[in-house]
């Protein structure tokens, strides 16, 4: 029987990965039907299988598909009315150009979190450019700390979809991951963005195009100060919630711990920050009703393969936890007395290199972390450092299979061995950087 179980889970992986790679087959039908080999080769009825398949579906969609369609309409908004490029000009005023690759990196920080990392990356290339022809420094100087701010958010700092699923399919608050994330991602983009940044700009010299002069005229945005109170106004309620729930302070059963509870939920919180977006820095700039809501029905193209992909994931995941593999492996890796944090890091780092998706690879290795948790009790902050402990091992190694890979290629002008040595080194740096945080955290949790 354990053999039969460990053949269908090396099976699945198998067909998941040949799916992907060689047969180029989109990873939402790949991931089902790699689950549906798991459960045939574990010797479930084709009842069990679907019915595996609707549950685990069912369960994951319910609060990723209104987390992500949010986020998504909210982001939208932000780049209609270019809030994320003002974030990006305002801070560069005030720190200066010497201290332009920090201020990048706050930049790109603080713009992923209501926008898609290549919708962010493109919004600010002109930036990067302009600094470039101002100081005749390399690009990498500047580009290497945007897109580590960057890669940080997306991956580590809900409300970005790869975040908000694996929460969800570990069960972790998500204002704890907020917390966490930001525990770990700020020192690892330091350490990838300015320090890596800067010794990789000293060994490569890469000068930006001149044609993007033309595209450099600023429109009018609104107040830096309302953008920032639109962005940070979720993030806030959902962390004030998360402490509250976890008895940090305040009780959530008084009065005011009561509001901020209901405010604070995911839902409640980015459709407050939705309502803010279209008024103060949609309708308020002049920006029509048609425009904001064409926008905003837009959005939702991206975040629909987002939605389905978590419910894949959801689907893996379930289908695990019914055949009993994942009690298997838990059994096992308690067995070795092997660190989780560590299994779910090397988990993603793996799927992560062989398919290129840092979201696959954080939603996939989620599902097969999860029946693991059985084994144990963990605490609310345990499961939300987990939740970046996949996130570091899915940012990993960025490589010619990730379609990052070729964005930043393309748009910085460098061939492939530069981008290698400049961004793929970066994404690493980032990755081992977060381990490490997560691990000493994890002495405190």
């Amino acid at each position: 029987m354990v053999s039969t179980l460990l053949l269908a889970l090396v099976l699945g992986i198998l067909v998941l990965l040949i799916l992907i790679l060689k047969l180029k087959i989109p990873a939402f039908i790949s991931l089902l039907i790699a689950t549906i080999v798991i459960g045939i080769v574990a010797g479930l009825d084709a009842s069990s299988i679907f019915d595996s398949v609707q549950r685990g579906m069912g369960a994951t969609l319910g609060y990723v598909a209104t987390i992500v369609g949010l986020g998504a309409m909210f982001g939208s908004i932000l780049e209609l009315t270019g809030s994320a490029r003002a974030i990006a000009d305002v801070l560069l005023k005030r720190f200066g150009v010497d201290k332009a690759p920090w201020t990048l990196l706050f930049s790109g920080f603080l713009i992923a979190i209501p926008v898609f990392f290549d919708v962010a990356f493109i919004l600010l290339i002109p930036v990067i450019y302009a600094l470039q022809h101002r100081t005749k420094k390399s690009l990498l100087l500047y580009a290497i700390p945007l897109l580590a701010g960057l890669a940080v958010t997306h991956a580590f700092i809900p409300p970005t979809p790869g975040p908000v699923a694996v929460a969800d399919i570990l069960g972790a608050d998500l204002g704890l991951v907020i917390l966490m994330g930001f525990l770990v991602g700020l020192p690892a983009a330091i350490v990838s963005g300015i320090f890596f940044g800067k010794y990789i700009a000293k060994r490569i010299f890469v000068e930006a195009p001149y044609q993007i002069q033309e595209d450099l005229e600023v429109k009018p945005s609104p107040s830096i100060r309302v953008i920032f109170g639109v962005v940070f106004v979720p993030i806030i309620l959902i962390v004030f919630r998360a402490l509250i729930d976890s008895s940090v302070f305040l009780d959530k059963n008084s009065g005011i711990g009561a509001v901020i509870s209901f405010i604070g939920h995911p839902f409640a919180a980015l459709i407050i920050a939705n309502l803010l977006a279209w008024y103060l820095i949609g309708v308020r700039w002049n920006y029509s009703k048609e425009q904001l809501f064409k926008v905003a029905s837009k959005s939702m193209e991206p975040a629909g393969t987002i939605i389905l992909l978590t419910g894949a994931g959801g689907v893996l995941k379930q289908m695990l936890v019914d055949t009993n593999i994942g009690t298997l492996i838990a059994e096992s890796f308690v067995h070795l007395q092997s660190s989780i944090y560590l299994i779910a890091f090397i988990i993603a780092v793996l799927i992560r290199v062989l398919q290129g998706s840092s979201t696959v690879a954080m939603i996939t290795a989620a599902g097969m972390v999860a029946p693991l948790l059985e084994s144990g009790e963990y605490s609310v902050f345990a499961l939300a450092l987990l939740v970046v402990s996949i996130a570091s091992g899915a940012t990993i190694f960025s490589h010619v299979n990730d379609s990052g890979f070729w964005l930043v290629s393309q748009y910085l002008g460098i061939n492939e061995k530069q981008t290698y040595q400049s961004w793929t080194l970066m994404t690493t740096v980032l990755s081992l950087t977060g381990i490490a945080v997560v691990l000493f955290l994890a002495l405190f949790v």
